[in-house]
């Protein structure tokens, strides 16, 4: 197994991990190791002698973003947690930290949304863009430190880049997302963190909040105490 490898929670249908920035969820132009190389890895070493068990991811992160990734083990999981995602069946929370304050505390965003395949830009456009999709999130300023602001993020859809754009369209771009409009390149990495999942088991049906513990790295940026426990307070209510 990969010793740098985290699990956050595992059983026969489903496997829940920590990736690290600069980490390619799946294989890339770069053709650098991905999470999945060693997922499949560490899945191969539980199975009988000759098997590489069934290991799939269900979403996927930005290479530069951090955070919590679900990988099912069984077709039946899989399917169904895809179904869980499709139908917008669980709930996503992500920390953010951007530079400046949103003039709002709160607030819904809604944008329609193009990819630019070539530049690899995401761009926000019209409704009647052949290529655009509808983007929703909710946000909320949970604490401020300087010029930088502590965001929980709940995106209700799941596009390419699209917590990037959006909260950089307030004028506030996520800390080191210098292709989005940051004034700080942070070596490949941004301060954006997939925290929290809070979902029914797809065989069974049991509740289940995953969450994956911030980057050490973070206290270049905003030093401990993280308010994590206001973070928490959404889904513990």
């Amino acid at each position: 197994m990969d010793s740098s490898l985290t699990i956050l929670f595992q059983d026969h249908h489903l496997v829940a991990v920590s990736k690290p920035a600069r980490l390619p969820v799946a294989s890339d132009h770069s053709g650098d190791a991905t999470l999945l190389e060693s997922v499949r890895a560490w899945n191969a070493e539980r199975q009988e002698a000759g098997k590489k068990g069934y290991c799939v991811p269900i979403h996927f992160l930005d290479r530069p973003v951090s955070g919590l990734v679900l990988f099912g083990l069984s077709s039946k999981a899989a399917a169904r947690l895809n179904e869980m995602f499709r139908k917008r069946q669980l709930n996503k929370i992500y920390v953010a930290v951007v530079e400046g304050q949103p003039r709002a505390s709160r607030g819904r965003l809604e944008h329609y949304l193009a990819k630019d395949k070539s530049s690899n830009l995401t761009r926000i456009t019209g409704p009647k863009d052949p290529e655009a999709k509808r983007s929703v999130l909710d946000y909320e300023v949970i604490a401020t430190q300087g010029e930088r602001s502590w965001i929980r993020v709940k995106p209700e859809t799941g596009r390419s880049h699209q917590i990037r754009v959006q909260l950089a369209s307030l004028g506030t771009p996520i800390v080191g997302d210098a292709k989005y409009g940051s004034s700080m390149n942070w070596e490949g990495r941004i301060a954006l963190h997939a925290f929290c999942l809070d979902l029914k088991h797809p065989v069974g049906g049991k509740p289940l909040i995953l969450e994956a513990p911030l980057p050490a790295y973070w206290n270049e940026i905003w030093p401990e105490p993280w308010p994590l426990q206001k973070m928490r307070q959404e889904h513990e209510q």
